[in-house]
């Protein structure tokens, strides 16, 4: 099957992270994927979300001026992109969370 069309996909990826960014940004790139985009806060994301219309994010549950949640929620008001989170969370309660507010995966 060929799936060349999602390299040319905007992805934003979302962590405090740098190195988890750093590494999650370059096997994507590897993979074939041209436009990948980081933000490490709640307000850089929003910004790079306005300005850079993602195809999807990837999205950290816990971030230094804000949460993911409500992070997601923000980011309902504005678009429907779809939105997977990526935590190192394993509570369920966390995960019933993201879905239920409307997370893809």
């Amino acid at each position: 099957m060929d799936n060349s069309f999602l390299h040319t996909k905007r992805l934003l990826l979302v962590d405090d992270e740098q190195e988890l960014l750093k590494m999650v940004s370059d096997i994507l790139k590897d993979a074939g994927f041209e436009t990948v985009l980081t933000a490490m806060t709640v307000k850089e994301a929003i910004l790079t979300a306005k300005e850079e219309t993602p195809d999807l994010i990837v999205l950290d549950v816990m971030l230094p001026d804000g949460d993911g949640f409500s992070l997601m929620q923000h980011f309902r008001t504005f678009t429907n992109v779809p939105i997977i989170f990526l935590t190192a969370k394993d509570e369920a309660a966390d995960k019933l969370s993201g879905l239920g507010l409307g997370a893809d995966d």
